[in-house]
């Protein structure tokens, strides 16, 4: 739904099938999934302080193993003892977001490897782009504190979810 003086759609926090977001089409491979910029998230400009924007990351992340995966992070990490910590970040910010915007986002595969994951996330609103992120997940033994290799099932949601990020 738009805001009355801007393009912001409200809505609640959900994840949707790869391909089913908002402006792609249903060969695109990636996971999406949408939140509302809240107060918590915000500045006194009343814009996303940029810091907020690595948890929305985490958050995204987070969904995608729970719901693509199969694989919940109380799974993974209180029963399994393993997780998937960002080995590395970076992220362009294309647009600044304001209280009450939905962002639309999407994670792809850029590369999996032996025991990490390079991921491309990005977030829109209204088919604006916010946010590019570029990230390596490290799955990690966490009692031994120790790279390991990936499951294969894990192995398998990443490698469908790859896009050319060329």
């Amino acid at each position: 739904m738009t805001l009355s003086g801007g393009a912001s759609r409200q809505g609640g926090n959900d994840a949707v099938p790869r391909g089913s977001q908002a402006g792609q089409g249903a060969d695109m491979p990636a996971f999406a999934h949408s939140n509302t910029v809240l107060f918590q998230h915000c500045d006194p400009a009343g814009i996303v302080f940029y810091p907020r924007y690595f948890e929305m990351i985490n958050a995204v992340v987070e969904t995608f193993f729970a719901e693509a995966v199969g694989w919940s992070f109380h799974q993974m990490h209180v029963v399994e003892r393993l997780g998937v910590p960002m080995g590395r970040i970076e992220a362009d910010f294309h647009a600044a977001s304001r209280l009450g915007d939905v962002l639309d986002w999407t994670l792809a595969t850029a590369r999996v490897g032996g025991a990490s994951a390079d991921l491309v996330i990005r977030a829109a609103c209204a088919n604006e782009a916010r946010l590019t992120a570029r990230g390596t997940l490290v799955m990690v033994d966490l009692d031994r504190m120790k790279s390991r290799r990936w499951p294969d099932g894990p192995r398998a949601v990443l490698e469908r979810y790859a896009e050319d990020v060329a």
